[in-house]
């Protein structure tokens, strides 16, 4: 069974209060939730293999190490994830980014994909999913879905905010997954919302609230 990481660092704690509260403006929303995201990866990618490699610094010639060719890939959920996206790239430039875009079918409510552009070399890469929100758990569970179904061997979630009921979706659909989190909240309310949450975390990015 996959684990599920809820990181209590105090500046992701910090930040995320920020996020949640109503009156943060999209700016600021956007750039938190980039920060938030570059900080979490601090965590993911601590189990990165490293080899050492001879450098001349301006003294001498000195032992180092450097990440040993371990290939990443990013992959947002459209369109919120990709409001994590940049924060990511700032702490790993090299990673190639894929996307998935999804709608839910208002009768069915189920996810349907409209939209799928992966590294051609994904089964070679570790991608990371992510998304602001894992409330339910259709979307992730269905863009995981499209990474298996493309090569993808080695895959993470990364969220900002899940539900209990999300978490345990995802747990039954895909249980090789680890889940990374910066808070694990209460609940979903009749409508499918997290609670307490952040609200819409794609308005609240894009300004379309």
């Amino acid at each position: 069974m996959g684990k599920v990481y809820v990181f209590d660092h105090p500046l992701i704690q910090h930040k995320l209060t920020f996020i949640r509260k109503k009156d943060t403006g999209t700016k600021e929303f956007r750039e938190i939730t980039n920060e938030i995201a570059g900080l979490m990866m601090f965590e993911i990618t601590r189990h990165l293999p490293l080899r050492e490699v001879e450098v001349e610094t301006p003294v001498e010639t000195a032992t180092c190490k450097t990440i040993a060719g371990k290939k990443l890939g990013i992959v947002p959920i459209l369109r919120a994830g990709l409001g994590m996206v940049d924060g990511i790239l700032d702490m790993i430039p090299a990673a190639k980014v894929g996307h998935v875009g999804l709608y839910r079918d208002p009768q069915t409510l189920m996810p349907v994909e409209y939209y799928v552009k992966l590294p051609k070399d994904v089964s070679e890469r570790e991608m990371i999913v992510v998304d602001p929100m894992l409330a339910t758990g259709g979307s992730a569970i269905e863009a995981i879905n499209v990474l298996k179904r493309d090569g993808a061997k080695n895959i993470k979630l990364m969220c900002l905010v899940a539900a209990p009921e999300g978490v345990e979706k995802m747990q039954e659909a895909h249980p090789d997954i680890d889940i990374y989190l910066a808070a694990l909240d209460e609940k979903l309310n009749e409508k499918g919302y997290i609670i307490p949450g952040l609200g819409d975390a794609g308005d609240r990015l894009f300004g379309t609230k």
